[in-house]
């Protein structure tokens, strides 16, 4: 877990499954890895703790972590272990009940993914994007409110804007200084709305995100998502990013070049979902850098983001001149 400081920093902003896909790939390479994680999630196993235990959620925080450990697979395994046959354990994972029992035991939240961290050996630093509860809420074009993270894609009309609740909530000091000394900080891929805009509303993390010298990329979705992005394009999810900051913090977008396979996109309309489509003439009327590569690819049906092409285009992205040595 050491930082050289002849490693290029590299700051990950988000949550969800896009964000522990990428930090496989990345921590195969020579980066110093900080992951800044949602704790808005209020849904499943991680929901019935954070209520039960007065805690923030673990679950992005769990998967993160088995992303970025160097233990056996057996170990992660475990870890990632979602009890099945017990009316009382249904649906919780081993690692989010550690996470809880580390909580409890030490007082603090972000100590016990500190704690969790050594455990699990892990590449990288986690690092929750507050050390207290947050909750989510959603303002539609009717202008209705919808309160908690997993309520707000079943609502069904266009989100309008997200806020969060408190709206004072402090990040940790540690998360503020990490995102000052960063030559990278990479934003996605996720949900947009219930994944990445969560930990931007964090006001310290949105200020230090604007005045960080570091390069800002947006990793565009590869595919919309139901109840929270229909038809939405990349300038689309720019503009919302935009919209919430305050202000254009994006330096480079990176997207998806490639066709996604109309038997797959088949699949995908079934669950009112759809290729993101990339409006080249309008994202040019910003001020930020298009760069298409070939990064997503076809697993089990489902379009994921090559976390390999992704992290490798990141590194050599960090290589180029005009960052700080």
């Amino acid at each position: 877990m050491g930082r050289t400081k002849h490693r290029k920093k590299i700051v990950i902003i988000g949550g969800g499954t896009g964000l522990s896909t990428l930090l496989r790939g990345l921590k195969k390479l020579p980066l110093d890895i900080t992951a800044i994680v949602t704790v808005a999630d209020d849904g499943g196993s991680s929901g019935r703790l954070r209520d039960d235990y007065d805690i923030p959620p673990p679950g992005d925080i769990r998967n993160v972590l088995a992303a970025l450990s160097e233990v056996e697979p057996l170990v992660e395994e475990m870890f990632q272990f979602r009890f099945t046959n017990s009316s009382e354990l249904e649906g919780h994972s081993l690692g989010n009940l550690m996470i809880t029992a580390l909580t409890s035991i030490t007082g603090d939240f972000a100590h016990a993914i500190t704690e969790m961290s050594r455990v699990l050996n892990i590449h990288g630093k986690v690092l929750p994007a507050a050390n207290q509860l947050v909750t989510l809420h959603a303002q539609f074009e009717d202008k209705t409110i919808v309160t908690g993270e997993s309520k707000i894609p079943d609502y069904g009309k266009k989100i309008e804007k997200v806020f969060i609740t408190p709206d004072d909530v402090k990040p940790l000091p540690e998360a503020i200084n990490l995102i000052r000394q960063a030559d990278i900080i990479a934003i996605g891929p996720g949900s947009l709305y219930t994944s990445i805009l969560p930990n931007l509303l964090v006001e310290d993390i949105r200020k230090a995100v604007i005045r960080s010298k570091a390069k800002k990329v947006y990793i565009c979705n590869l595919m919309t998502q139901a109840g929270e992005t229909n038809n939405y394009t990349a300038y689309d999810h720019v503009e919302a990013l935009i919209d919430h900051v305050g202000e254009n913090f994006i330096d480079s977008l990176l997207i998806s070049n490639e066709e996604i396979p109309e038997n797959v996109q088949y699949l995908y309309k079934q669950e009112k979902a759809s290729p993101v489509k990339i409006d080249i003439e309008k994202l040019e009327t910003l001020d930020i850098e298009i760069v298409k590569k070939d990064i997503s690819i076809v697993y089990n049906g489902a379009v994921r983001h090559d976390a390999i092409k992704v992290a490798k285009w990141l590194y050599e992205y960090a290589g180029q001149k005009g960052f700080k040595q």
